[in-house]
């Protein structure tokens, strides 16, 4: 059995809502090279399966100095490349079909910060800080993370966050937009839960498609035909008849996702 304190990540399922559980605590929650390979099956696991509409990416943390992940263990950019790397994993999380919902109930710091960015919401505890230390490493930061910095928060919060390699705290990433709400860490959990189970109420067909197309847009990737068959899809489709009857009957929609 793994030891709690340092593992690969949970998974479970329930309700619709999955939930992966970085759980390397007593570590920082870094992440190895098998962290990286599993993340990647279970995206694949996830896609695959139509029951589930929201993904919560959340970790196990101390209770001091409690710390969401501090990215990749760059001990094993000494070894031999990984069969899964980790700008791979990031790009499948950015793509995956559900919702991702992000729980940041501790700092991040390094290649995390890009997990929260690939995620389509982040609520963080009002303790938190992120940093991304590249430029005080050496290191210029991958492309495609790059891309995500600045669609999601612009050129001058990007600057800010690697040209400076100083820590934002939980105001400034609530003001930048990196992360959409910040509550009182013994609150966290309850509203994530209840976040999750209010998104997995929704329309499976419209989140898909919509998630697809502000994603595109986030990095401008502007098809306006492409937009306008999805809604054309969406009108035609038995979920919307489905919605348009239960808010007639007032009663809570049963969706099909098709």
């Amino acid at each position: 059995m793994n030891n709690p304190q340092d593992s690969t990540p949970r998974f479970e399922v329930e309700g619709g809502v999955a939930r992966i559980t970085l759980a390397r605590p007593a570590h920082r929650n870094r992440l190895h090279n098998e962290d990286l390979a599993l993340l990647a099956e279970l995206f694949g696991r996830i896609d695959a399966d139509r029951s589930i509409r929201v993904l919560v990416l959340s970790a196990e943390v101390l209770a001091e100095r409690p710390v969401f992940s501090a990215g990749y263990n760059t001990g094993e950019f000494e070894g031999e490349p990984p069969k899964v790397n980790f700008e791979h994993v990031v790009e499948a999380l950015e793509r995956l079909r559900p919702v991702t919902l992000c729980a940041l109930n501790g700092s991040v710091y390094g290649g995390a910060t890009d997990i929260v960015l690939a995620c389509d919401l982040a609520v963080a505890a009002d303790s938190i800080e992120m940093r991304m230390p590249a430029a005080a490493l050496g290191l210029h930061y991958y492309g495609s993370g790059l891309v995500r910095y600045v669609s999601r928060l612009g050129v001058s919060a990007a600057k800010r966050a690697f040209l400076t390699a100083q820590p934002l705290d939980a105001h400034t990433l609530l003001r930048i937009g990196y992360v959409q709400e910040l509550l009182p860490a013994a609150e966290l959990a309850a509203h994530v839960d209840r976040l999750a189970r209010s998104v997995a109420a929704l329309a499976p067909l419209a989140l898909e498609s919509l998630k697809q197309s502000l994603n595109e847009l986030a990095r401008g990737d502007v098809d306006r035909e492409r937009m306008d068959e999805r809604q054309r899809s969406t009108m035609a489709s038995a979920d919307f008849a489905e919605g348009r009857q239960a808010f007639k009957e007032r009663r809570p929609p049963v969706w099909k996702g098709s």
